[in-house]
C-alpha cells in the first residue's frame, strides 16, 4: 500500500543526463590536454642529436615541431571552449521541470 504522494517523491535516476555526461567528458579531456601537450613538446628530447651522426634531426626541425605543437594545442583548447559554451547554452535553454522526468 503506497501513498499517492510517495510516487511524487521518487528519487531521480542514478544515470547522468546526456548533456551533463558530455560536459563532464569534455572537462575530463580538457584536464588531460596539458599532459598531452607536455608529452608532445618533450618528444624532441628523444630525437637523435647532431653529435650522433647519420640519423640526426636538425635543431630547426625541432623548433618548427615545437611551434606546430603549440599551435595545435591552442586550436584544441579553442575547440574545447566553443564546445563547452555550446553545451552550457543548451542546458540553460532546457526547462528545469523536464530534467528529472522519465
Amino acid at each position: 500500500m503506497t501513498a499517492p504522494d510517495q510516487d511524487e517523491r521518487r528519487r531521480p535516476s542514478l544515470f547522468l543526463e546526456r548533456q551533463s555526461y558530455r560536459r563532464r567528458r569534455l572537462m575530463d579531456a580538457a584536464r588531460l590536454l596539458p599532459l598531452l601537450g607536455a608529452a608532445m613538446i618533450a618528444l624532441p628530447l628523444l630525437w637523435p642529436d647532431e653529435s650522433g651522426g647519420a640519423g640526426a634531426v636538425p635543431m630547426s626541425a625541432a623548433i618548427v615541431y615545437i611551434f606546430a605543437c603549440w599551435g595545435i594545442l591552442i586550436l584544441i583548447s579553442l575547440l574545447f571552449g566553443f564546445a563547452a559554451r555550446r553545451l552550457s547554452a543548451r542546458e540553460k535553454d532546457e526547462p528545469e521541470a523536464g530534467k528529472w522526468q522519465r
